[in-house]
């Protein structure tokens, strides 16, 4: 698939026809040799057996993630399934190549993690999957009412059975205005639970049919008392937020990540932070996540020294790349990784 089917630059829609969380089910009787499944949990094995069966197919499961010495796996599949806590390197997409695979469905709406260009010089095409927009944009939601409310340094004192109210008054949704950048499914779930909360709503996008409330990202930036990022990580998106947006932005102002870490600088935000600048910042996902989240690192060096200077901060929030983990998310993800890997099968566009 080419890049340009995967997604608009501010926008994490892959298409401008009405959102589906299941994509359209596939119904001939093409025959398919079947489906290498790769860096597959548990709790996903069981799904990708039972909807596999369902719709009869093969499937070859490894809890390993792809990589070069696993890529003979795939052998007699032309289609592999990779989540995106691993990056699919260069190498790992030649040898995938080289054992007949064609197509490549990364279990996440992010395609950051593969490199594109090469994947098609190899002859291998890469598809994307949509998931329900309620588990990021309900999870945005929270990180937003905890970071205005202070949560972190409260709950941090009610551990330490220190029940006194905090001498910073937290504030309520509806006073402020929140930036919404990138209005598609995700972002666009996300304006919808803002709107109930009685917020004034700013958003920008890059396409052309701009949603309501739709500002220059400068004008964004400097009018939000929130704002929260719901945009692909592009060469064009890389430090969205850099050193000189962050400057503008109000003084107490919130910034909401849950789109991709590299969207925002992260020294820059240190600096805002640590100057007190800023009131504060929710971050779900962040630049060097790799090999830190989705890991038990409590008896290891981080080896990230901006998350463990974020961490000391009374008014950050970090979680690891968990917004979209629900138990519907997870089904709409495997049913639509099979479904379009059976498109492709078919000839049907993945």
């Amino acid at each position: 698939m080419p890049s340009s089917e995967l997604g608009s630059t501010y926008s994490e829609a892959t298409t401008d026809r009405p959102a589906r969380t299941v994509a359209e089910p596939f119904s001939s009787a093409v025959p398919t040799t079947g489906l290498a499944v790769f860096g597959c949990g548990q709790d996903e094995a069981g799904l990708f057996q039972e909807t596999g069966a369902r719709l009869g197919l093969s499937l070859t499961i490894t809890e390993a993630a792809a990589c070069e010495t696993n890529a003979e796996l795939a052998r007699g599949n032309r289609c592999v399934s990779v989540n995106h806590k691993t990056r699919v390197t260069n190498p790992t997409l030649l040898s995938l190549s080289e054992t007949g695979v064609e197509y490549i469905c990364t279990r996440s709406v992010g395609y950051d993690h593969i490199d594109l260009e090469y994947a098609e010089r190899v002859g291998i095409s890469v598809g994307n999957v949509a998931y329900s927009p309620d588990s990021v944009a309900d999870y945005t939601l929270m990180l937003m009412l905890m970071a205005v409310r202070h949560a972190k340094s409260t709950i941090r004192r009610a551990d330490a059975h220190d029940y006194r109210l905090s001498d910073a008054r937290g504030k309520e949704l509806r006073d402020l205005t929140v930036g919404v950048v990138g209005t598609g499914r995700i972002g666009t779930a996300v304006i919808d639970r803002l709107r109930g909360f009685g917020c004034h709503v700013l958003t920008h996008d890059n396409r052309a049919h701009a949603s309501a409330g739709h500002v220059p990202l400068d004008e964004l930036i400097e009018l939000s008392d929130i704002v929260t990022l719901h945009t692909p990580l592009t060469a064009d998106t890389r430090h969205l937020l850099d050193r000189r947006r962050i400057e503008r932005m109000k003084p107490g102002a919130y910034i909401v990540n849950t789109g991709r870490g590299p969207l925002l600088d992260t020294q820059a935000l240190l600096a805002a932070l640590e100057s007190g600048r800023l009131g504060g910042a929710a971050l779900d996902v962040l630049e060097g996540e790799e090999g830190v989240f989705y890991a038990d690192c409590r008896n290891r060096h981080l080896g990230n020294e901006a998350l463990v200077r974020l961490q000391r901060l009374p008014n950050v929030l970090i979680s690891p790349h968990s917004a979209y983990d629900t138990d519907h998310a997870l089904k709409d993800i495997v049913e639509n990784t099979l479904t379009n890997c059976l498109n492709f099968e078919s000839g049907r566009t993945a």
